[in-house]
């Protein structure tokens, strides 16, 4: 079996979507740190943005990325709890074509030791769609900071061994080469 890893790092072209009825982009410090994570790792922020939490609010979001040739991962954040207004598994688990149940598992185990067993509230879950990959973790900067340093970082890295995600994303249009041989 080949293994799906590179010699070459790959940026990504990453979206940062924040649930919450409450956060603005200044005070949205849980999307900061996930932008800081992936732009420090060499990938790129495509966009952001903030919806409230809203089932249909968040799949439109989502979808508009999903469909997009350009977005290879898109990161969420809140909406994960248990609370009447926790709705983001709810909107994008009927939009993944395959579920990553090890993301979910891994994040609740590497949480542990930072939140105890209030872990097992967490409804953190990853999937791909349309060979973008979504996933979907706590509205807390230190959640983020968690499944981007344990999890995110590793496997949106082509280089790491035996295997990442990058084989399973998009791959970004070609740029056209014109006639000097440079690209335009």
């Amino acid at each position: 079996m080949a293994h799906l890893s590179s010699d070459v790092f790959h940026s990504l072209r990453i979206a940062v979507l924040t649930v919450s009825d409450t956060r603005t982009l200044a005070t949205d410090t849980s999307g900061l740190t996930l932008i800081e994570g992936l732009e420090s790792a060499g990938h790129a922020l495509f966009e952001r943005a903030i919806v409230p939490d809203d089932i249909w609010q968040i799949r439109a979001r989502l979808c508009t990325w999903i469909a997009d040739p350009l977005v290879q991962a898109v990161l969420i954040t809140g909406g994960t709890g248990f609370t009447a207004r926790d709705n983001t598994p709810q909107a994008v688990m009927p939009l993944l074509d395959k579920s990553v149940d090890g993301f979910g598992e891994l994040f609740r185990q590497v949480s542990l030791a930072e939140i105890g067993t209030s872990t097992v509230q967490s409804r953190a879950l990853a999937g791909i769609s349309n060979g973008t990959l979504v996933c979907c973790v706590p509205g807390s900067p230190g959640a983020c900071r968690t499944a981007w340093n344990k999890i995110l970082l590793e496997q949106l890295d082509s280089r790491t061994r035996p295997c990442n995600f990058v084989p399973h994303l998009k791959q970004l249009p070609q740029q056209p080469v014109s006639a000097c041989g440079s690209r335009s």
